[in-house]
């Protein structure tokens, strides 16, 4: 009776934990914090983002995840395993939970592997693993199991999902490592290029989340903020204002292979389901999707209506916890992958 059924969207920058009766619980950071003399783990989640940039040369920040899959086997594991003991309380940290994690549907069959692995380990008795995109979709509440098209954008981290779902299974998909990161490289290479200034993660992340636009429209104010960091001539630090003009020039190029991965899947739609896609509208999920203009620039390059999911962000872990109470139907579409604790297999 101890025995829960958990849902993980284990993103590349951050990891959501879904608990069924309890809804979200957790939502951290994928960062681990390791000495390196001596091996130990010293912070995980959010007290170990804070250390980015700023530890001695003897302790790393790491992220165990990259473009969505796992970079890392063994700080993966580490960290899994701190975010079920944080959910998890007396008798539920001894007995074994149902794990349903999601991962970028471009996934290699290794990758998917890993993470089944990676659950097992953290005291999964059942591990099953859903596509990103399936399980946003899910999580947006669109009618996958009807015979209509539903396209579903998931932005995340380290990947960008694309794909359209009809009677609970992707007919059309193309994962494409494009995400949150690749955004917040954009900017600190865009500072770096144009101002002779260094900035670092956490600051290229802060503009985005605060500035950062697609495209500023005539007539829209152009938002601005004051960021520090080291000038690259003289070497001291320096205080410099950004605006949502020079964000949206850094991403430009991210923002513009998302767009084109987006018209490749509608070429690829079947002619019926891109009848509904039209009809429907495209949905965003996912961190990336929050972007200032998003909608708009890619209902512009489509001239499909664009909008966001309620709850964004959430998406995906809603979804892997919603899939947990649908396996039987999910299983004969071929969605989910499983395992048991004596091997892997789909089923």
């Amino acid at each position: 009776m101890w025995s829960r059924d958990i849902g993980i969207d284990l993103g590349t920058a951050t990891v959501l934990v879904y608990i069924k009766g309890k809804g979200i619980v957790l939502r951290e950071p994928s960062v681990v914090a390791l000495d390196q003399n001596t091996g130990k783990i010293l912070a995980v989640g959010n007290d170990a983002k804070i250390m980015i940039g700023r530890t001695p040369g003897n302790v790393v920040a790491i992220r165990p995840l990259r473009d969505g899959v796992i970079a890392d086997y063994t700080m993966t594991e580490v960290m899994m395993r701190e975010f079920v003991r944080k959910v998890t309380s007396g008798f539920e940290r001894v007995v074994r939970h149902r794990i349903m994690v999601g991962v970028p549907a471009g996934a290699t069959n290794v990758e998917r592997r890993a993470v089944l692995e990676a659950a097992v380990e953290v005291g999964a008795k059942e591990a099953y693993l859903i596509e990103e995109p399936m399980a946003a979709a899910i999580g947006a509440h669109l009618p996958i199991g009807e015979p209509v098209g539903n396209m579903v954008v998931d932005i995340g981290g380290g990947t960008s999902d694309i794909a359209v779902a009809s009677l609970g299974g992707l007919v059309v998909c193309e994962s494409l490592r494009v995400g949150g990161d690749k955004f917040d490289e954009a900017i600190m290479r865009y500072i770096r290029r144009q101002y002779n200034l260094a900035v670092g993660e956490q600051t290229a992340e802060d503009v985005k989340k605060q500035i950062g636009s697609c495209f500023v429209r005539s007539g829209e104010e152009n938002l601005t903020m004051e960021i520090r960091g080291s000038d690259l001539i003289h070497g001291l630090p320096r205080p410099l204002t950004i605006s949502s003009s020079d964000v949206a020039d850094a991403i430009e190029e991210s923002i513009g292979q998302l767009i084109a991965a987006i018209k490749r899947v509608l070429e690829k739609t079947p002619p019926e389901l891109a009848s509904d896609v039209i009809e429907k509208g495209i949905i965003l999920t996912g961190g990336g999707a929050y972007l200032r203009g998003l909608p708009e620039l890619i209902t512009k390059e489509t001239e499909i209506s664009c909008s966001v999911a309620e709850n964004a962000s959430e998406c995906v872990v809603m979804g892997t916890g919603i899939a947990l109470d649908a396996l039987g139907k999910l299983r004969e579409c071929g969605a989910v992958y499983s395992t048991t604790r004596r091997g892997s297999r789909r089923k």
